[in-house]
């Protein structure tokens, strides 16, 4: 089984076991980060806690002393334990990614990425996000790239739907239409 495969289990038995107990999600989402965020601020920890060559018993109890210090919630306490006792910390990363995919899946979050030819103005910002919310059905968080090669208008991604309203599609749509006239 792959990383991401393994990584999504492991997300999709989180998310459900702490749903089930009415255990707070968000704060769930935010210790996991926050562990995450050890090892990247921590390479040594991190070179450690996955070094294969580092035997698993000393891996479940640097875990142990690390959730004991930061005082995570139960269930997540579990699951940390668990990858550790089974050398399975390398899939924290996509573990974390998956579980926000699906925390925001509950909370009907959708995330949307603008694209346009200039920077947009906060009131722009918020008018793109209300008319994709209607357009979902969803809550939309806009994060927004500038690319002056659109030349104007804007290319609006969310999740694998793409709303290309860009002056360089609609170029391109009148050069076809043009060049199936002249046939």
């Amino acid at each position: 089984m792959t990383t991401k495969a393994a990584a999504l289990r492991y997300a999709r038995a989180l998310f459900d076991v702490a749903l089930k107990e009415s255990s707070p999600l968000d704060e769930i989402e935010a210790q996991l980060a926050g562990f995450v965020g050890l090892f990247k601020q921590h390479p040594t920890l991190e070179k450690v806690l996955l070094n294969p060559a580092v035997p698993v018993t000393r891996k479940t109890a640097a875990v142990r002393e690390l959730l004991a210090s930061l005082g995570v919630h139960p269930v997540l306490d579990k699951l940390l334990m668990l990858l550790a006792g089974r050398d399975r910390l390398i899939v924290l990363p996509d573990l974390l990614a998956a579980f926000r995919e699906r925390l925001l899946d509950h909370q009907h979050v959708v995330r949307a990425e603008v694209t346009t030819a200039a920077p947009l103005s906060a009131d722009r910002a918020q008018d793109i996000e209300r008319h994709l919310a209607k357009l979902t059905g969803k809550t939309v968080r806009l994060s927004a790239r500038v690319d002056s090669s659109i030349i104007g208008g804007l290319v609006a991604r969310i999740g694998s739907t793409v709303y290309d309203g860009s002056v360089t599609r609609q170029l391109a749509r009148m050069r076809e239409r043009l060049i199936e006239s002249a046939r």
